[in-house]
């Protein structure tokens, strides 16, 4: 399995898919983040009421695991929407914040 995401390609895909259903016109910066926001609350939800410990095996149980992936993906797909929306490249954008973050935390500085 190729772990490998193609963005250019999901993003195509993502347009095409909204483009079929004629979700285009509600496809704006505003409305984006709120579906956003609302996808990463149902993967909070999942976890809301579990302990430390719970929490840490969750993905153990199968149908949790389902709906955790079904969540991060919904997460992805809204992510990889807006950030095509607002001109971002988001494999640049995270590659330069990574490098921004080995500047500000160094691998020196790990506290073990």
């Amino acid at each position: 399995m190729n772990d490998i995401i193609d963005f250019n390609e999901l993003k195509e895909k993502i347009r095409s898919f909204a483009k079929m259903r004629n979700w285009e016109p509600y496809h704006n910066p505003k409305n984006l983040l709120m579906a956003l926001s609302v996808e990463v609350a149902e993967l909070v939800e999942i976890y809301q009421w579990l302990s430390s410990t719970e929490a840490e095996v969750a993905h153990h149980d199968l149908h949790r695991k389902q709906a955790i992936g079904e969540e991060i993906a919904d997460i992805l797909l809204y992510l990889v929407c807006f950030a095509d929306m607002v001109n971002i490249d988001l494999k640049q954008a995270v590659l330069e914040k990574m490098a921004l973050n080995a500047i500000k935390y160094p691998a020196n500085d790990r506290v073990e």
